[in-house]
């Protein structure tokens, strides 16, 4: 059961979410990558200053987390489910009215395959969630999926072991509603580590200034060979 949350405190993270400059600050966040000040700040569209005072904002309400390193600081989402809260926003927010802005290359590549927070959403986030279930390597059930001892057995072939007590209380693995697709991809631990693994293994890269990712040759050769998935 969720915890009581009054009325206003909802309102208040809300409304930090809801200026132009914070919601662009927090999408560019979630391709689980930690930016710097000035790096938010051109995503934002703001100056320095302002983003300062948006990111203190952001950090006190616990939306966003910093850590420094040497005499950088850095700014990362303070948690996946702030990530989710998120996504799911971006999802209704896709399902509203319709504005009429032409569809172009970079909103087609966030389709393809992009990260959210450390899990791979569209196209590509969803095709895994389809092959793992029809392999019967995943079962998937309000919103949570478990893994059969085959799918365990195929993840730990591909190079990757999820132990059902780990430590983390972090779910093994649940569902997140693709904004583009309208439908579940995987997130938690199994999504973060199919996401990391792809990295790894140099099937996917990042694109400069955005949450796409770029499958590369190699990638495709093996999301087909491993997955039997076949991304246009």
């Amino acid at each position: 059961m969720a915890p009581f949350v009054s009325g206003m405190a909802l309102a208040e993270i809300a409304a930090l979410m809801g200026d132009v400059a914070r919601a662009n600050i927090l999408s560019a966040l979630m391709d689980g990558r930690a930016l710097t000040a000035s790096e938010l700040a051109w995503h934002g569209g703001v100056s320095a200053q302002t983003t300062s005072g948006h990111l203190a904002r952001l950090s006190e309400a616990r939306l966003i987390a910093m850590t420094k390193q040497g005499r950088h600081r850095y700014y990362r989402l303070a948690s996946s489910e702030v990530a989710q809260a998120i996504e799911t926003l971006m999802a209704v927010a896709s399902s509203g009215p319709k504005r009429h802005r032409p569809v172009g290359p970079k909103d087609e590549a966030l389709r393809r395959a992009r990260t959210c927070y450390d899990h791979l959403a569209g196209r590509l986030g969803i095709a895994l969630a389809d092959a793992l279930t029809l392999q019967d390597y995943l079962v998937l059930s309000d919103g949570a999926g478990a893994l059969t001892e085959k799918g365990q057995r195929f993840l730990c072939a591909f190079g990757i072991e999820l132990e059902e007590g780990h430590r983390s209380k972090r779910t093994l693995c649940r569902t997140c509603l693709d904004w583009s697709e309208r439908r579940p991809h995987l997130a938690g631990r199994l999504g973060a580590a199919l996401c990391t693994k792809m990295f790894d293994l140099g099937w996917v890269e990042r694109v400069r200034d955005s949450r796409a990712l770029a499958i590369t040759t190699k990638g495709r050769g093996g999301l087909r060979s491993t997955f039997g998935i076949e991304i246009e």
